[in-house]
């Protein structure tokens, strides 16, 4: 098992921190480093920034938005990051959510699956370098009633085959991750409730025709403390934004996973508070069993206990989330994930 590092959002305050952070990971035996993107900052221009100042450590977006982007454009900009790094870009897709699809980005959110696969699709054809040519049930390339032509992608990526990962969450997305993609970003992965998400992936790999090494990525929050209490505290924050508020009563994809590894009354409790805007009740709300379940708290003899069930799981590469205290607090808990992977024997 490798770790990887999840930078998180660009702009929430820490951003010459997390550059400190990506540098130490570069020098220490990280295989890659996230950013994310919502409706604030944008991934590619995270991961340049990143990619310019490391030479080593893999730079991925976790993820590049769909309904932000069209498949030629993702290739372009997936095709230049990764002639910019030097071979290191992994490619991060995914939907998003209703909310950020319709109010943001002004795309339909409807079968979201059909869309990814056409999507991909595309993306792969593109930095083949072969002419693109799709008539697809979202995607029609060129237009045909138009003076458009079929083009073919003029950057020489490095590789032809840059890994692409999808983040999953639901049953048939997840199938989808395994049949089209190189891996899967996992939010919220539990080793103890993952079989059924594994066995979903397996499905997919079993149908589809790719035949690399799949990469299984959770984004783990750690934190390294004697105070398991504490830590906890720490992280329901985290875990009641995403169960609570990401998206609406009615279509919420990770509070429905909380329901599915059994917290059913606890995410609706959550999901009242957050939405009635009493976060600091909605954090409250989110059981120690969940947290415990899908972070990495206490110290560093307990951290590794919890990589090796990861490992054991099926987990290929954890990216820790390392997002409190100080920037001295932060590196020492990198610093002290690469002791618990060395001690876990996992590594």
């Amino acid at each position: 098992m490798r770790l990887g590092l999840n930078l998180g959002y660009w702009g929430a305050g820490n951003d010459k921190d997390n550059m400190i952070l990506a540098r130490e990971a570069d020098s220490m035996c990280y295989s890659v480093v996230w950013a994310a993107e919502a409706y604030g900052s944008d991934v590619p221009t995270v991961l340049a920034y990143v990619a310019a100042q490391t030479t080593r450590i893999d730079v991925g977006a976790a993820i590049m938005q769909i309904p932000a982007r069209t498949p030629a454009m993702s290739a372009m900009t997936a095709a230049t990051l990764d002639s910019l790094s030097g071979g290191r870009f992994r490619m991060g897709l995914g939907v998003s959510g209703p909310q950020v699809s319709e109010g943001w980005h002004g795309v339909r959110f409807d079968k979201p699956l059909g869309r990814t696969r056409e999507y991909v699709d595309i993306v792969r054809l593109a930095l083949a370098r072969q002419r693109v040519r799709y008539d697809g049930e979202h995607y029609v390339l060129p237009l045909p009633d138009g003076p458009g032509k079929a083009l073919t992608l003029t950057v020489h990526p490095n590789r032809e085959d840059i890994p692409i990962y999808l983040a999953a969450v639901g049953p048939k997305n997840l199938e989808l991750a395994g049949e089209i993609a190189d891996g899967w970003l996992a939010i919220f992965f539990s080793p103890e409730h993952s079989t059924e998400q594994l066995d979903a992936i397996q499905a997919g790999r079993v149908r589809g025709r790719r035949t690399s090494d799949f990469d299984v990525v959770p984004t783990v929050p750690i934190c390294i403390s004697d105070d398991l209490q504490a830590a906890a505290d720490l992280i329901r924050p985290y875990c009641a934004l995403y169960v609570g508020g990401m998206g609406s009563r009615e279509k919420n994809f990770y509070n429905a996973q909380a329901r599915r590894m059994g917290f059913d009354e606890a995410a609706t409790v959550i999901q009242d508070h957050y939405l009635d805007r009493d976060y600091a009740a909605a954090a409250a709300a989110v059981p120690f069993e969940f947290v415990d379940s899908t972070a990495l708290i206490g110290p560093v003899d307990r951290i590794a206990e919890g990589m090796t069930a990861y490992a054991d799981a099926g987990v290929t590469t954890m990216t820790v989330a390392v997002h409190h205290g100080s920037l001295e607090q932060r590196l020492a808990t990198l610093r002290g994930a690469v002791d618990a992977l060395e001690m876990s024997g996992r590594g």
